[in-house]
């Protein structure tokens, strides 16, 4: 199966062919990804679906909107042409519109209604707790502390997690690393 693609990429419609060494793939992205791409080449994460009367790409250029959309495939009502539309979005977002219930987050999303939208947050809730420690929230006792802080005073944990990448946390206490991503922010 194909797990990964890099190329040039040329947009046609809603789907993208991406070329690489003479041959090119047609991969379905979701409209964010597709108004990113350029003319230069381009990395995506694949997912190969299959089903007895086709076979399609789906691409990502995160690995953890992948294995979002894996989750998303599994769950009753959601095709992949929906699921690509919900992982286009930042994975954050998503994981945390799961795990505060947030159905509004789903139902503006096409082809999404109240009930699917809470079949969703059902489903992904057990889930999504191993997907958040594995790479899209804080990796120490002390980060998660900084982020705690930092979201109750209404900052997005995606921005805190940005910055505190560039600050030396073994160095600073909870309380000098807060200060230090406010005056960052």
């Amino acid at each position: 199966m194909i797990a990964y693609l890099k190329g040039t990429p040329k947009i046609v419609d809603n789907f993208v062919i991406i070329m690489t060494n003479g041959v090119g793939y047609k991969v379905e992205v979701g409209s964010q990804t597709l108004a990113q791409l350029s003319t230069q080449e381009v990395e995506l994460y694949i997912h190969t679906y299959v089903r007895e009367d086709r076979l399609e790409l789906f691409g990502f250029l995160q690995l953890a909107q992948l294995k979002l959309f894996k989750l998303m495939i599994e769950i009753s009502g959601v095709g992949p042409k929906t699921a690509i539309e919900i992982v286009d979005r930042n994975p954050e977002q998503i994981v945390q519109a799961v795990q505060n219930s947030e159905v509004n987050f789903f139902k503006g999303i096409p082809r999404i209604g109240k009930k699917t939208a809470q079949k969703i947050i059902l489903e992904l809730k057990p889930k999504l707790g191993s997907l958040k420690e594995l790479s899209l929230g804080p990796r120490s006792p002390k980060e998660q502390d900084v982020c705690e802080a930092l979201t109750v005073l209404g900052y997005e944990e995606s921005d805190i997690i940005a910055i505190l990448q560039d600050c030396n946390l073994e160095e600073l206490s909870v309380e000098e690393a807060v200060r230090q991503v406010l005056k960052k922010m």
